[in-house]
């Protein structure tokens, strides 16, 4: 998406009385300042946004360009939803502060590594940082107030999916912003147990464990692409291979077929074939693997 054009004036950033200093980039695009963090709206080739941040960049925000951000934090609809989650971003370091959690040192071992660094949220609460990964460490005493469904023997919760465990366990350690991600994100992955607490089915589109489930049972018997390339042998045609039930192990059985690079797309669980409309490749192929199986 290209930003509209922009006035003199609408390039001067103003502070939001939400704290968020907003404004436009010296390349237009929409910016914001919440404390030392920067962020900036992205436009990506195919008309899409996404979220982009830099630290402790002291320019003024009309100053600063493309090329000032790096880290990338996931896509955003529209300049609306920007600001709403440069708000939130604010209250959320309003409430970092006010939960004061204490950066101490911690010789001890854990799944990831020794500890490099550790952060204390509460007492039996400890956050690790090694040189590979990291996680949430409880005691044996926080660690029995998890759920059973969620619970990991020895207390351990990595910081990818695990860590919101910790915070659907203790949500006063976490600000509005993380328990919400981490809602969702127990609800992805840990459906099951997300039902069982709350005491309600998730709906289509609430969990993405549940509709990958019903994906799989839905086409358990369907040819599901796993492997995709441009023909060489056939002009505007995708090759393919394609498995039942989209399975990899080594004894299930492959077959390929020819579809339509228009009609192709990259699916969230999988490009489904139809035998009606999808012809059966049985020619040259372009896969490296089929040229020695190929008739």
């Amino acid at each position: 998406m290209t930003p509209p054009p922009v006035s003199q004036t609408s390039q001067i950033s103003f502070p939001d009385s939400s704290g968020v200093e907003f404004g436009r980039s010296a390349d237009r695009l929409p910016v914001a300042r919440v404390g030392d963090l920067i962020f900036a709206m992205v436009p990506t080739r195919d008309g899409q946004s996404f979220l982009a941040s830099a630290w402790r960049v002291r320019r003024p925000l009309a100053a600063l360009k493309r090329d000032d951000f790096y880290s990338h934090h996931g896509s955003v609809e529209d300049e609306a939803g920007f600001r709403a989650r440069m708000v939130e971003q604010a209250e959320h370091c309003r409430e970092l502060q006010a939960l004061a959690r204490q950066t101490v040192r911690m010789n001890c071992s854990t799944p990831w590594g020794p500890s490099q660094g550790a952060t204390l949220y509460a007492d039996g609460v400890v956050s690790h940082t090694t040189a590979g990964h990291g996680g949430f460490q409880l005691s044996a005493a926080r660690n029995a107030k998890v759920h059973p469904m969620l619970r990991a023997e020895g207390g351990f919760y990595e910081q990818d999916a695990a860590w919101a465990i910790v915070a659907l366990s203790f949500p006063e350690l976490f600000s509005r912003y993380e328990r919400k991600a981490a809602d969702q994100t127990i609800r992805d992955g840990w459906p099951d147990a997300w039902e069982a607490i709350h005491g309600r089915l998730l709906a289509p589109g609430e969990s993405h464990e549940k509709d990958r489930r019903e994906f799989q049972r839905q086409h358990a018997q369907d040819w599901i692409v796993i492997a995709t390339l441009r023909s060489d042998h056939h002009s505007g045609m995708t090759e393919v291979i394609a498995t039942i039930g989209g399975k990899r192990d080594a004894g299930a059985q492959e077959r390929r077929f020819l579809v339509s690079s228009g009609d192709y797309a990259v699916r969230r669980f999988g490009f489904v074939v139809d035998e009606a409309k999808h012809a059966a490749c049985e020619g040259p192929s372009s896969f490296a693997g089929w040229r020695g199986r190929a008739a």
